[in-house]
């Protein structure tokens, strides 16, 4: 599985879009996993957090729940390391 490495931009901006949705972290979690990801709600937290890398899958899931453009995932993410 691929997946993308963390960055705590991009973990902050996967949060601001779930409370922009108003869902809990727990609905985010029970809708990805109808989706088919196994991920915990422990797990969800980390990536928001920035501490933990993210599915490329997880990612696709997370767009389809929170019904976004993939960009917003990126926003205000610097192009250099």
């Amino acid at each position: 599985m691929t997946k993308l490495l963390i960055n705590k931009t991009f973990g902050q901006n996967i949060r601001r879009i779930r409370c922009s949705c108003d869902m809990t972290q727990e609905q985010t979690v029970a809708q990805l996993q109808v989706l088919g990801s196994p991920l915990s709600r422990g797990t969800y937290s980390q990536i928001e957090m920035g501490i933990r890398n993210v599915y490329v899958s997880d990612l696709v899931a997370l767009q389809k729940i929170f019904d976004v453009d993939f960009s917003a995932f990126f926003e205000n993410i610097p192009t250099s390391r």
